[in-house]
């Protein structure tokens, strides 16, 4: 494999680190904004919007640009957001440098899957395009607790420069190690993309995805109050205790995949039955120490297991309902991911702020992974009455 690659995979481990190290720093940040637990979780919901609205449209627009200083032009764009985040005086201000945040997340994945495909030969592509993620998942195992420590010991800004700083590596990486000549694909327009959203049978696949997804978002978004308020964990413990989960979410993840590869519906619906059953139990261990630790691990097992065979059953789809828009449909599988976590975030922040309280996210978000369970089923059902209507059709033939 190019060192390109290492370039590209640390760019996507700052970037991966500054989507989730808000989570563990919440109520720092609350309590020094002095805002409210649920509108220092907008900071979340803002992101994941910022990337759901921003990515699509953005690529359309720089379909046509060089990839590599495209690709510079990102990391510049993420490192300001970043530094404007670093150096916030107030919340308004740390909302608008995470929108700029997001708008580089968004175009930078789409923009490197293609480069590190292009950067090996036919049969590596799909390795290469692992290892550029590889750094968002380190970043979820590594990166969200060493950013969170930092946040509690130095505050919550320092963690912000430390990850623009990180950006800077990235970006040097790119300019030194990705070459100049890189092959330029055809550029996907907004009408392209509203064609795809125009499909049913897709429009459901990513309503799935932001349900089963983003469900889990309802309490991870407040793990760190969770955690310290109902548990009774330091501070401290929680950045520890994000290593757990990260770790529970590289496994999941593999898992996932393993599962996903034979029949991704059936395998999705297991897992969203598992992930709402864990979530509803966590309402009743987060008061234990050792039982809350438990449940959290089978927790962030579960939290990613979907993802591959969510993005493997939508490319399915897109074969059959819009074969010549493969990739745009796995691109608004993106969009559709982070959509689930900016209403994820949002209803936690809804639920926490009613007479629920904070204790009933979890089984709120399990409530909304059962939507996305029923969705999955229904989906099913609808595949094999086309594949039943596609034997009838055959038959005579």
């Amino acid at each position: 494999m190019p060192l390109a690659l290492l370039a590209l995979a640390i760019s996507a481990y700052a970037i991966g680190t500054t989507e989730f190290v808000v989570v563990g720093l919440l109520p720092t940040v609350a309590t020094d904004l002095n805002v409210s637990l649920p509108m220092a979780g907008m900071v979340v919901s803002v992101y994941a919007l910022g990337v759901t609205f921003g990515a699509p449209v953005l690529t359309a627009l720089t379909g046509r640009l060089r990839r590599k200083p495209l690709l510079l032009g990102l990391m510049g764009l993420f490192i300001a957001g970043n530094l404007l985040a670093g150096i916030s005086p107030n919340y308004e201000t740390l909302l608008a440098a995470r929108v700029l945040s997001a708008f580089a997340h968004g175009v930078f994945f789409s923009v490197g899957a293609t480069i590190a495909a292009d950067l090996v030969p036919e049969d590596k592509r799909a390795s290469a395009i692992a290892m550029m993620f590889s750094g968002l998942t380190i970043a979820i195992v590594t990166g969200v607790p060493m950013g969170t420590w930092i946040g509690q010991h130095f505050g919550w800004r320092a963690t912000f420069l430390a990850v623009s700083a990180l950006g800077v590596i990235g970006a040097l990486g790119v300019a030194a190690l990705v070459p100049a000549k890189l092959s330029q694909p055809p550029a996907a327009g907004l009408g392209t993309q509203v064609r795809v959203l125009a499909k049913p049978r897709l429009l459901l696949a990513f309503a799935i995805t932001a349900l089963g997804y983003g469900g889990t978002f309802v309490a991870f978004t407040y793990l760190a109050p969770i955690l310290e308020t109902i548990t009774g964990f330091s501070s401290g413990t929680v950045s520890l205790v994000l290593v757990l989960y990260g770790a529970a979410i590289a496994v999941g993840n593999m898992v996932g995949g393993k599962l996903a590869n034979r029949n991704p519906v059936r395998a999705l619906a297991w897992l969203f039955a598992l992930q709402a059953a864990v979530l509803i139990v966590f309402t009743f261990t987060a008061s234990s120490p050792v039982p809350a630790l438990v449940t959290l691990a089978g927790m962030g097992a579960l939290a990613f297991a979907n993802v591959p065979g969510l993005q493997l059953y939508v490319v399915q789809l897109a074969q059959r309902h819009a074969p010549g828009a493969v990739d745009v449909a796995s691109a608004l599988n993106i969009a559709a991911f982070n959509l689930g976590i900016a209403a994820g975030a949002f209803f936690g922040g809804q639920v926490v702020d009613s007479a629920l309280g904070l204790a009933a996210t979890p089984w709120v978000g399990g409530l909304f992974v059962l939507g996305g369970l029923a969705l999955t089923l229904l989906s099913g059902a609808l595949d094999r009455k086309d594949g039943r209507r596609g034997e009838a059709v055959a038959q005579p033939a």
